[in-house]
């Protein structure tokens, strides 16, 4: 059973690259402890792409982000030290913790054109691993078990499902993975957890009869439910625990609004360390005050 239906907004982030946002939104903020989920392209990127559509270096605390592609490659460069490109069907995890910063550059699409297609989500750290040490990790398709049946091609990218485990660090029980469905294939949802969505970066499929379209996130009940492919269509189906109540302000998550104050203030001041392979620019904090409640809006 569908409990609520999320379309994605157009958000730009900065120099006019735009990404659907998904989660959060008022009514939904997070599905198990994925707090975050934005759909970047399907783009295309012209040789001698301008600077401007970069994302410059900025600030993360209490989540991991993953980046995953479809297609296109992003070089991340963070502040420990990290330079590493992620291209299609691996998976970048950053633990930002206690504080970490990094960018996201577009350095093949402005040497030569690219055609970029991925999902970045947010993954909220339990309460007792919100300050852990920052960390970065890089896993290819080795870390990331395949698996194929009648039309559906699966990649877990993160946790465990259809049983099999990633290689990926988590930090609290989850699941995420890419299913590549042909028409009139079925897949299964993962059960288990409290809280399951999909998300259709592709196609149109059907799902308790109702057909639906590209850029939407099904919110499931804990009920047993299957999805079917009504053309070729790439879905995404996540879910997990949920690890209790979060605020947001800009990049930074916690359970403590005034740990998201200190953040803002540390970011403002310039205390927390910039890539040393980027270090020339930065986003800088937006001029809104820091609200007790917030969603994040660019």
């Amino acid at each position: 059973m569908i409990e609520m239906v999320i379309e994605q907004r157009r958000r730009d982030l900065g120099g006019g690259f735009e990404v659907g946002r998904i989660l959060p939104i008022a009514k939904r903020r997070m599905v198990g402890p994925f707090i975050f989920f934005d759909h970047m392209g399907p783009l295309d990127l012209a040789p001698g792409l301008d600077r401007s559509l970069d994302i410059r270096a900025h600030p993360h605390i209490g989540l991991a982000t993953v980046t995953y592609l479809f297609a296109g490659e992003v070089m991340h460069r963070d502040s420990l030290g990290y330079e590493q490109v992620v291209r299609p069907q691996e998976v970048n995890w950053m633990t930002a913790g206690s504080g970490i910063t990094h960018s996201e550059r577009f350095e093949r699409a402005r040497e030569q054109g690219d055609h970029l297609h991925g999902i970045q989500a947010w993954v909220a750290l339990p309460t007792e691993l919100e300050e852990v040490a920052p960390s970065f990790s890089h896993h290819s398709a080795s870390d990331l078990p395949k698996w194929s049946d009648a039309g559906v091609n699966g990649q877990l990218i993160d946790g465990s499902a259809y049983g099999l485990t990633a290689g990926t660090e988590t930090h609290s029980p989850l699941f995420y993975a890419h299913l590549d469905m042909a028409p009139g294939a079925i897949a299964e949802i993962p059960t288990g957890h409290k809280e399951r969505a999909i998300y259709i970066a592709s196609g149109a499929v059907e799902l308790d009869g109702t057909r639906y379209e590209r850029g939407r996130m099904l919110v499931l009940s804990s009920a047993a439910s299957r999805v079917r492919a009504l053309e070729h269509s790439t879905v995404m189906v996540l879910g997990g625990e949920p690890v209790g109540e979060r605020f947001i302000y800009w990049n930074f998550v916690s359970s403590s609004k005034d740990r998201l104050a200190q953040a803002a203030a540390d970011w403002r001041a310039g205390r927390m360390k910039l890539p040393d392979a980027d270090d020339e620019e930065f986003t800088p904090l937006p001029d809104e005050p820091l609200p007790p409640f917030s969603t994040r809006t660019t």
